[in-house]
């Protein structure tokens, strides 16, 4: 097969994604970081919605997460979906709540006041809790790591930052989704999906928003 060639930024849950998929599946390859804010000439050029994570595969370009997710999977070994259709399917309806989850922390960091802040942690501290009706561990699903575990990694990673700005409540009283994070936390694939300056980055990210999260560090 062509060699993979995985277009990251370093903040971006979404190549989170990818990357712990490629990990799992044990597939080489190269991965570029580059800047959203200058985004090169030949990046434009390769990811027509200037977004990443984009995979090129030889001469090819493979754009959005949820579409490289699926290609790593109708293409490479170790399988990460069920085997089922109906399972299956609804673990890619859980990977979508995942992608609404990621969307809550944006409005929850970009939050303009403390009143919008606390709505948006009740948001998610509601969707939180549909997950630990649902858990069925130690993995999302059972014994074996999924693609929705590879999407939550990149979610509670946002988390160990939070917890440094405040306590949100966000995930108390919900001892399975606690022991699902520390899970995934110590997750080889998960733990090494990000660059080891990650933590930092993102706590300049957080701090440089001009919202009431940014005002608490």
């Amino acid at each position: 097969m062509n060699a993979l060639t995985l277009v990251s930024h370093h903040l971006c849950p979404y190549v989170q994604r990818a990357v712990i998929s490629l990990t799992e599946k044990q597939v080489p390859h190269e991965r570029i970081y580059i800047d959203l804010a200058n985004k090169p000439a030949w990046f434009t050029a390769l990811s027509p919605l200037g977004k990443t994570p984009a995979l090129k595969v030889g001469d090819t370009a493979v754009f959005e997460s949820a579409v490289i997710l699926e290609y790593l999977e109708e293409t490479q070994a170790n399988p990460l979906h069920p085997r089922d259709p109906l399972k299956r399917a609804e673990h890619r309806s859980w990977i979508e709540f995942g992608s609404a989850i990621l969307n809550d922390i944006a409005g929850f960091y970009n939050a303009p006041d403390e009143k919008t802040l606390a709505a948006k942690a009740g948001a998610m501290a509601a969707k939180f809790a549909r997950i630990e009706e649902r858990l069925v561990g130690p993995w999302f699903d059972g014994e074996d790591f999924s693609l929705v575990d590879a999407v939550f990694g990149p979610v509670f990673r946002y988390f160990d930052t939070f917890d440094q700005i405040g306590d949100f409540g966000v995930l108390a009283g919900k001892p399975k989704v606690a022991a699902w994070r520390t899970m995934l936390g110590a997750r080889p694939s998960v733990a090494e999906a990000v660059a080891p300056d990650y933590p930092e980055r993102l706590f300049v990210f957080l701090g440089n928003r001009a919202g009431a999260l940014s005002q608490r560090i």
